[in-house]
């Protein structure tokens, strides 16, 4: 029987040990995050023994009662699955997110002796009870808050929707493909969803690398790739720098100094709109690129960003540099910009009488 379950699942066994190995390498996530992942491939790991066992003993009148107790846990399992990555891919969920998926398991429980969800008939064959659709209903059900949480945490950009619409799509399939290719879905469920979360995995990883780990802005490093490709559709440049944060490091601590560069970096991202990146490129030293911009988008944009620094008790100088046609060089545009973005420093040291040394 070993044999016979390493041959229909050896390339899930191999996907999900490359996940494990990768997680254990990993310096982007935390530790809580990566033992959640672990639980999802543990649990994706017992879900294929069950499925393989089950269907192994599906022609076998002998074996009723264990079929339908394997189907029960088949049928709870897809909701615990989707709840465990809700659990794992969001911040601060608690386990009350699993109390749907509970609920439909013991239901299921109760189905293996009622016939309320499904049914395995003396012949030993499936058929649904009243409540036949309650598993799908559910799983789908969790599918709506999980897609809505990624894109509310996420930066509204093509390169963080994309893995979201790519296990939207797996669990999609999950929930259409068993009414167009029957139970026989149920032997690939597993390695669609090890594909989707090491590939949401993978996805997230690369975007650690493009991110600023303390801001959640692009880094610098993207700001120099982003610079390098396609430089001609970048309309506008806005230089950015905090006022003040050295005094804050020294009288409040780097901690409080932190603070007040996340605050800012959220001022930023909710300024943002299509074709408009942020990036930290050094300490309190922030850019912004507008490709495809208008100047009146650029300037309405500026006002955006000083209305929502205004809500905060910092202060930041702002300067920007536009090029109609697209042709002025980014290392002239960022020129422009900084000497425009210290012009309006100086005049905030000067009116407010504090020390320029303490920029």
């Amino acid at each position: 029987m070993v044999k016979e379950y390493l041959l229909q699942n050896w390339s899930l066994v191999l996907i999900l040990l490359a996940f494990a190995i990768a997680l254990q390498i990993t310096v982007f996530l935390d530790k809580k995050k990566i033992r959640r992942f672990n639980v999802l491939i543990v649990v994706l790991f017992l879900l294929s023994l069950v499925v393989f066992v089950e269907f192994e003993y599906a022609i076998n009148t002998d074996y009723k009662m264990l079929r339908a107790i394997l189907m029960a846990i088949r049928y709870s399992a897809t909701p615990f699955i989707i709840s465990q990555v809700i659990y794992t891919l969001v911040k601060k969920q608690t386990w009350y997110i699993f109390i749907p998926a509970i609920i439909l398991a013991i239901i299921d429980i109760i189905s293996i002796f009622t016939g309320i969800v499904f049914k395995i008939e003396a012949d030993n064959s499936f058929s649904r009870g009243f409540l036949g659709y309650l598993p799908f209903i559910v799983a789908g059900l969790y599918c709506v808050p999980l897609v809505y949480l990624l894109i509310k945490r996420s930066n509204k950009k093509w390169m963080e929707i994309a893995p979201i619409i790519f296990l939207c799509i797996a669990f999609i399939s999950e929930l259409v493909f068993p009414f167009v290719f029957g139970s026989d879905f149920s032997r690939i469920f597993c390695p669609t969803m090890a594909v989707a979360l090491f590939v949401y995995y993978v996805f997230e990883i690369l975007q650690h690398t493009k991110k600023d780990s303390l801001t959640g802005l692009l880094n610098r490093h993207a700001y120099h790739t982003d610079t390098s490709r396609e430089p001609e559709e970048i309309s506008a440049l806005i230089s950015i720098d905090m006022n003040g944060l050295k005094d804050i490091n020294d009288n409040l601590g780097h901690a409080a100094g932190d603070e007040a560069l996340v605050t800012l970096a959220l001022c930023f991202r909710k300024a943002l709109k299509a074709r408009q990146f942020g990036y930290r490129i050094g300490g309190d030293e922030f850019v912004v690129l507008c490709r495809k911009t208008s100047l009146e988008e650029v300037q309405a944009l500026i006002k955006r960003i000083e209305a929502n620094i205004a809500e905060t008790e910092y202060k930041c100088a702002i300067g920007y540099s536009y090029s109609e046609d697209g042709k002025k060089p980014i290392e002239e545009m960022l020129k422009e910009s900084d000497m425009m973005m210290y012009a309006a420093k100086d005049r905030y040291y000067v009116e407010s009488g504090l020390d320029r040394r303490h920029r």
